[in-house]
């Protein structure tokens, strides 16, 4: 039996990370400190003043249980998450993706935080865990400081943590309203759905000469510059669009504009797409699709209404460049995310090493099941490498050289196929649906051996 009033938790963030770590364990009946910041000042990619805000993106990504992501989603789901309770409660119709009505879903997460008999919200910015711990009479520490690191805390890191590096660029794209859009030369479909069945996903055509003027715009736009550091360096999944264009003009072709799957209402295939998906259930506003940028607010607009259907489109939201910071996890951290230097101290969510909501999420659940264990007097308890958390562990634990990664397939152990399932043209999907198979069966026997 857990005696609650011995041990108290520090957390620090009420991002992703944070918001899950503080809710697995004070559902644990273990007392919890939570610090944020945001109440007080924003950092430069926040917009609401609410916990787990989704600054990117809307999507949480698949919900398929044969996705990389859907198998992740199963194992945190496994756990209780507060995230996927959240979303699941203000989902709005994005396929076969997960997304959320963000300022909902964020005021969901903050309310069940803020309501919770053993949570204790503080309105703090966070300068030194170290000192946090006295001052709020914590035995642990779990710092989940987010895409955004302030300043101070990231001096802490640099002198009790590492003084390498820890950061790359990312970019958010921009949100239009649905009502300044020209429906005529837009059309709903989901990629690799009939037309007749319903579709999340709003898709704007461009013809050849369209989409070359366009890469053209971006390569020549004005960017914004990066201030106070010496250059750019982003995630590769996440790269902006304009970035992309300057790689080659059919760069964008091949990922965020690719028009496979995506006909036109009389069955031809447009030369690119550009994407734009609901951001609310309402079906108010609209995000572009992977259209993260550098591009500066004014040459936005005037780029951006070259699209299609987006002539006259108001930009509710615009896209903006942020930094994220991350550490390197295999020479700084131990199995179970706690300091080597420093074991009352854990880390959990991006700043590990891992890139995504649902990647960042499911950091923190680990991070604070394993505290969770180290409270009762248990070892830390190792992942195995077959699992979507397990996998995700084991990369931050072993890459060479830190570069932040998604929950993907190539993580996972493989696994060998039949003659016949060589021979298959599907083989790649029958590969991927074997794996993700094979990783449920080994969580649950994983689970039920731990318990």
């Amino acid at each position: 039996m857990i005696d609650k009033n011995s041990t108290r938790v520090l957390v620090i963030g009420a991002g992703m990370a944070g918001s899950e770590a503080a809710y697995f364990l004070a559902e644990k009946g273990i007392p919890v400190v939570l610090v944020e910041n945001k109440t007080l000042q924003k950092n430069p990619a926040q917009k609401i003043a609410s916990f787990a805000e989704l600054v990117c993106t809307n999507s949480l990504k698949s919900k398929d249980a044969n996705s990389a992501h859907g198998l992740l989603k199963s194992e945190m789901s496994a756990f209780g998450s507060l995230i996927l309770k959240a979303a699941n409660l203000h989902a709005v119709p994005a396929g076969d993706a997960l997304a959320v009505d963000r300022e909902l879903f964020s005021a969901e997460v903050t309310t069940t935080l803020k309501s919770h008999p053993l949570i204790r919200v503080v309105e703090a910015e966070a300068e030194n865990p170290d000192q946090m711990m006295k001052d709020f009479e914590c035995s642990y520490v779990i710092v989940a400081s987010g895409p955004l690191t302030t300043k101070k805390l990231e001096n802490w890191i640099m002198s009790e943590v590492s003084s390498d590096d820890f950061y790359f660029y990312d970019a958010i794209a921009p949100v239009v309203d649905a009502d300044t859009l020209d429906y005529s030369k837009l059309y709903f479909k989901d990629r690799h759905k009939s037309p007749d069945e319903s579709a999340d996903y709003l898709n704007a055509p461009m013809n050849k000469v369209q989409y070359e003027a366009f890469m053209e715009e971006l390569v020549n736009a004005e960017k914004s510059q990066a201030k106070e550091f010496e250059d750019w360096k982003f995630f590769e999944s996440c790269l902006p669009v304009d970035l992309m264009a300057e790689r080659g003009k059919d760069t964008a072709r091949f990922s965020c504009m690719k028009p496979i799957g995506l006909e036109l209402p009389d069955g031809t295939e447009a030369w690119a797409v550009v994407q734009l998906r609901k951001e609310n259930l309402l079906g108010s506003a609209f995000n572009l699709v992977g259209f993260q940028t550098r591009l500066t607010y004014k040459e936005q607009v005037r780029v951006f209404r070259m699209i299609p259907g987006l002539e006259e489109a108001s930009f509710i939201h615009l896209g903006s460049v942020h930094r994220n910071s991350y550490l390197n996890a295999r020479k700084l951290l131990n199995q179970d995310l706690s300091m080597k230097t420093k074991p009352n101290v854990y880390f959990a969510g991006q700043i590990t090493g891992v890139e995504g909501y649902t990647e960042s999420a499911s950091m923190g659940i680990y991070a604070a099941f394993q505290l969770w264990r180290k409270i009762q007097n248990k070892e830390a308890a190792i992942f195995p490498v077959q699992t979507g958390m397990g996998c995700l562990v084991n990369y931050i634990m072993t890459c060479q050289k830190p570069t932040p990664s998604n929950i993907n397939f190539g993580l996972l152990p493989s696994i060998e196929l039949t003659k016949e399932q060589r021979r298959n043209k599907n083989r790649k999907k029958i590969k991927k649906e074997l794996v993700a198979i094979k990783a449920r069966e080994v969580f649950e026997q994983f689970i039920s051996e731990l318990q």
